[in-house]
């Protein structure tokens, strides 16, 4: 897993304006950076994204998951398609901790026999959700599964506002500091 931003400061605007307001302006640039973070060991055939809930999509017009991911597989020259449904179930967002950790239900679409998929989503808390896209995906016949996201929310990063445990990412999350991604606004 890797991420382009620490969800924190203007990083944590700038996805916001894209996920809340609708500001595609962010997405070159967010997507510049999250190409900058695909390792050149990375070996993948389709790139894919975490699907927002239909109740979403309909009240905001698009799926930020989607525009990312579209936009960079055009980035890195990798075809994008649609791997994941998502079924019924609240958000994640501002959802507290217990129900986060389950993940949203998510399943694979169609068969994912032999590919090699990169997931995209736009801020990862706890790790369920990828958590349970890979195992979708596996599920469905994926080689191997490997997670980029725009922003991550480090240990006591917004935990007090979402009820949210901390996640680590791992030893490998980031090629700058070997435990957590850098925060590419602070830089």
């Amino acid at each position: 897993m890797r991420a382009a931003f620490v969800y924190d400061g203007v990083a944590r605007e700038l996805i916001a304006r894209l996920k809340y307001r609708n500001e595609r302006g962010v997405l070159p640039w967010v997507v510049a950076c999250m190409a900058e973070e695909v390792d050149r060991s990375w070996s993948f055939d389709v790139v894919t994204w975490v699907p927002t809930t239909g109740a979403r999509r309909a009240v905001r017009g698009f799926d930020q998951a989607e525009l990312l991911a579209r936009r960079l597989a055009a980035r890195v020259g990798v075809r994008p398609r649609s791997c994941l449904a998502r079924g019924s179930g609240a958000p994640q967002t501002g959802a507290p901790w217990a129900r986060r950790r389950t993940g949203p239900p998510l399943l694979a679409r169609g068969s994912q026999r032999g590919r090699r998929v990169l997931v995209v989503d736009d801020v990862l808390t706890s790790g369920a959700t990828l958590t349970r896209a890979a195992a979708a995906l596996r599920a469905g016949g994926a080689c191997s599964v490997t997670a980029l996201v725009a922003a991550w929310r480090p240990p006591g990063i917004g935990a007090a506002r979402t009820g949210a445990a901390p996640y680590s990412p791992g030893p490998n999350a980031s090629r700058d500091s070997g435990k957590y991604p850098q925060n590419r606004a602070n830089r």
